[in-house]
């Protein structure tokens, strides 16, 4: 029995694939360890939304060589993807999965596995022995073990079908993969290509498995889920919705990350008539100044988002909103940071996570004029996490008082020194409850009364 290791970088999207193609191995009889372990294979599901991702990926595989230089080091995903050139120079990797190919990796990786024993047995060098040659739609056939479509002119959706996940309260649930919005510092519709959704009877069946195993929370994830069946004529998000609302066991349905565009009255209306979506909602938003997001190329203004995260507030009583942001984009005055600044503080946001700008290579952005410093990057984005741990802290304790459902994930000891059951509730604020003897809160929801701050972002119940 062979071990792999593998190891996630990225995006939700990016857990969820490593978590099937994880399941496709256990049940093919592979043994999993931990990745700083010994092990016959490595996989590293890669990331490339900034060059920091890059180095990260390459990093990751090459400390998989030196843990076992004899192992089969597998890079898969949106770093083969658009770096497959560097993957080929590099030498550290064996196999290089690209997207839209995750769901061939045992038949891709057996194969190499039987080029390897083929080549001991008849003496021949290991290095590129019985290698399959990628087929036809592959990109670089010239190249062995390098298994690549042309992601930008495919228009079929990698199904996947997720089991189980280590994660038992929670299931992420991909629904559609690529972008077709093109931000100006984005490189993300070059790694996965244009948008392509998934059918809604697949992702109907996947979540009636997923209940039947007992998962009571699901988050429907992807690259861009606001255009979910925008491949097939018009968003489909809202009818997908209202069916996943019926299976039996499902207690609860997050959502991704939504564009702020898709937040009409009339989504919040008929969304607030489900009750099982949590009222938890992330809106990209990237910068409160106009002139900024014209520059990021967003399809929004400053009042667009704004008029979204009301119409969620008229139809849900304080429902969490959170977002993406980013500081130091190429040219940002000081009086855009500041209107910014100005922006968040309007919305008075639940949690915020805050990017210092980085320059990606193969994108407008990064050919733009007025490159801010870093060291004015980490001055402004300074400034907004304090804004942003204010605005936290202010929503939390607003809930003090107030009877919350709280589902339980798993046992922790906390700061104080004493062992809590932790879990989050419909918000997604993370409550503790003290933990007793003999009792196990795993995967249950209980009602109960917040109390106060346990730590800064934890609250006891």
């Amino acid at each position: 029995m062979k071990s792999v290791a593998l190891h996630n970088l990225g995006c939700k999207v990016n857990n969820y694939e490593l978590d099937v193609m994880q399941q496709m191995l256990q049940e093919k009889g592979y043994k999993i360890v931990p990745f700083d372990e010994r092990a016959d294979i490595y996989i590293v599901n890669t990331c490339t939304v900034t060059n920091i991702a890059d180095r990260k990926s390459r990093q990751m595989l090459h400390r998989a060589r030196k843990i076992n230089p004899q192992a089969v080091v597998v890079a898969v995903g949106c770093y083969v993807q658009t770096g497959k050139d560097r993957i080929v120079k590099d030498g550290t990797v064996d196999l290089a999965i690209g997207n839209n190919r995750k769901k061939d990796l045992i038949m891709i990786l057996e194969n190499y596995l039987s080029g390897q024993r083929e080549a001991q047995e008849t003496g021949e060098t290991a290095a590129g022995a019985g290698l399959s040659e990628p087929d036809a739609a592959d990109e670089r056939a010239d190249t062995p073990g390098l298994y690549m479509i042309d992601i930008n002119h495919t228009c079929e959706y990698e199904e996947m079908t997720l089991k189980r996940t280590a994660e038992h309260t929670r299931a992420y649930i991909k629904i559609q993969d690529g972008c077709n919005q093109f931000c100006s510092y984005c490189v993300i519709p070059y790694a996965r290509g244009r948008v392509r959704s998934r059918r809604q009877e697949d992702v109907l069946r996947e979540v009636q498995g997923i209940a039947g195993e007992g998962y009571q929370e699901i988050v429907l994830t992807g690259i861009h889920i606001s255009s979910y069946g925008m491949d097939r004529g018009g968003c489909e998000l809202l009818p997908l919705l209202e069916k996943l609302h019926e299976i039996e066991g499902i207690k609860r349905i997050r959502l991704g990350s939504l564009e702020p565009r898709i937040v009409t009255e009339e989504f919040a209306l008929r969304i607030s008539g489900m009750p099982k979506v949590c009222p938890h909602f992330h809106l990209s938003l990237q910068s409160g100044s106009d002139s900024v997001l014209r520059r990021m190329n967003r399809r929004y203004d400053s009042e667009e988002y704004f008029r979204a995260t009301a119409y969620l507030r008229r139809f849900y009583e304080n429902p969490a909103i959170t977002t993406d942001v980013i500081v130091g984009f190429p040219g940002e005055t000081q009086e855009e940071f500041q209107e910014t600044e100005d922006f968040l503080r309007r919305v008075n946001f639940f949690e915020m996570h805050i990017f210092k700008y980085s320059k990606r290579q193969g994108t407008r952005a990064a050919e733009m004029e007025g490159q801010l410093t870093e060291a004015e990057k980490g001055r402004r984005s300074t400034v907004l996490m304090e804004t942003e741990r204010q605005m936290s802290r202010t929503y939390r304790a607003g809930f003090i008082g107030r009877q919350v459902e709280v589902l339980f994930e798993e046992k922790q000891q906390m700061k104080d020194g004493q062992t809590y059951w932790i879990g989050h509730t419909t918000q997604y604020i993370k409550a503790a409850k003290a933990a007793l003897d003999g009792e196990n809160l795993h995967n249950k929801i209980l009602s109960s009364v917040i109390r106060g701050f346990l730590e800064e972002d934890v609250m006891l119940v």
